[in-house]
């Protein structure tokens, strides 16, 4: 059930302490006061943390299909003031001295929030504080509503933004033509959980379908390239542990399992597979060091992840028939 609009405006007027000495009462100044402080404190080169690392607490490995988590809605949030709140609703005092505020708010009160224009407040902030609260209570898919809303705006700046700001914190969705779209099936995700959960046995395996996923995943620094190399070489360390001959390549071990019968491998897929390895021997420098700027994207790595890993769940019951133990 969506979060009720708020009946209370949400504005506080108890008086935040900073290290500093300074007091301010605008919750939007201590929110970026800490906001800025993280910041600081992860640093540009983080990564993956020595608790996720070591196995002591979860790496975030899901793209959110049926949730938003709190980085999530705080870059959507971002994304508002950015292009709205902070230049558009909050530049003045009162509302009603700028009549592009008020046409601004006067659309979302009528056209979003259904509701009758004398209880708009003459105040910015109270405005301002009454619509973050509502974006920060609602469920998840009520704050997509929203930011669908404003992308009506065709503000293109904006939608680049919340783009960027949906990939870079793993949403299965994307604003596209002014509606929020999915971008990652169910299936897609099934068949990459399936794959590491089916091949925990098989740490070499399993390790690189990981790490390929983590890379893809990643907040701060995601890397395609290798998150694409991490795929491919979960199909190679599974192909040679069915070869038996741990110096064998992917072409090579693909070649023996299809003419010894290890298998019963289709030939279009084993080709398939040859000339994606193929691919990422020559792309952009993937398996080798870089020449030149790379043109690999996240659609690049995705779909080598999802294609490895449904290949990987073609290929176990195929080895568990032939009687293979890996």
């Amino acid at each position: 059930m969506a979060a009720e609009i708020p009946q209370t405006p949400y504005v506080t007027n108890d008086q935040t302490a900073m290290p500093s000495g300074r007091t301010y009462d605008t919750p939007a100044v201590v929110i970026i006061w800490r906001f800025s402080t993280i910041e600081v404190s992860i640093g540009s080169g983080f990564l993956v943390r020595f608790s996720q690392r070591k196995g002591f607490t979860p790496t975030k490995d899901k793209i959110q299909l049926e949730s938003m988590d709190d980085a999530l809605r705080n870059a959507l949030w971002n994304c508002l003031c950015s292009y709205f709140w902070d230049t558009e609703l909050r530049s003045r005092e009162f509302l009603y001295r700028n009549e592009d505020n008020y046409i601004l708010v006067q659309w979302i009160w009528t056209d979003y929030f259904k509701l009758s224009t004398d209880l708009i407040d003459s105040r910015c902030r109270v405005i301002y504080g009454y619509l973050r609260k509502y974006f920060y209570e609602c469920q998840w898919y009520a704050a997509y509503d929203f930011i669908e809303f404003m992308a009506r705006l065709n503000i293109e700046p904006f939608i680049e933004s919340c783009n960027n700001a949906l990939a870079k914190e793993m949403s299965g969705y994307r604003l596209v033509n002014n509606c929020i779209v999915d971008i990652t099936s169910d299936e897609e995700l099934q068949a990459i959980d399936l794959a590491l959960r089916d091949t925990t046995n098989l740490a070499g395996v399993n390790n690189h379908v990981r790490r390929a996923l983590e890379l893809l995943s990643d907040r701060k620094m995601p890397d395609w390239r290798n998150s694409i190399k991490e795929s491919i070489s979960a199909i190679e360390a599974i192909c040679v542990l069915i070869d038996g001959n741990p110096k064998a390549t992917l072409g090579q071990a693909l070649n023996r399992i299809e003419k010894a019968s290890m298998v019963n491998l289709h030939p279009a897929l084993k080709e398939a597979f040859s000339k994606l390895y193929g691919y990422t021997s020559d792309a952009d420098g993937i398996r080798h060091s870089l020449t030149e700027a790379p043109t690999i994207e996240s659609e690049d790595a995705k779909f080598m992840l999802v294609a490895c890993s449904a290949f990987i769940n073609y290929l176990l019951p195929k080895v568990s028939r032939a009687g293979i133990t890996l």
